[in-house]
């Protein structure tokens, strides 16, 4: 029993020994799959999120008088003016004026031209 601790004892020590000179491969051992975590998850989350905020941001960019508007919050409308960060809309049959950040807008639908 003294001799099965004692050859326990002297692997464990060598191990550790092994590990402390082993350098970038013990390093790569230890924190690989931690690190390849990380790069999945920017791959699979934040890649696509960020294409999809460029495709919008566009599109919010090149929207123009009379082009028809979805807020965020359901508010559809045309657009009658645009400022710098700010659009506004008219909407409903009164013809109610609403202005809107361009943050806030989900959509914009060009008309069908003729």
């Amino acid at each position: 029993m003294n001799l099965l601790l004692t050859a326990f004892a002297e692997g464990a020590a060598t191990d550790a020994a092994e590990m402390a000179g082993g350098g970038w491969l013990a390093f790569l051992v230890q924190f690989g799959p931690l690190i390849l975590l990380f790069v999945l998850m920017y791959v699979i989350l934040i890649l696509p999120q960020r294409k999809k905020e460029k495709k919008v941001r566009e599109m919010i960019n090149q929207a123009i008088v009379g082009d028809k508007v979805i807020s965020i919050g359901g508010i559809v409308g045309r657009i009658i003016n645009i400022k710098d960060d700010e659009f506004t809309i008219e909407s409903g049959n009164e013809r109610t004026k609403i202005t809107i950040k361009k943050w806030a807008v989900k959509e914009v639908e060009k008309p069908i031209s003729e």
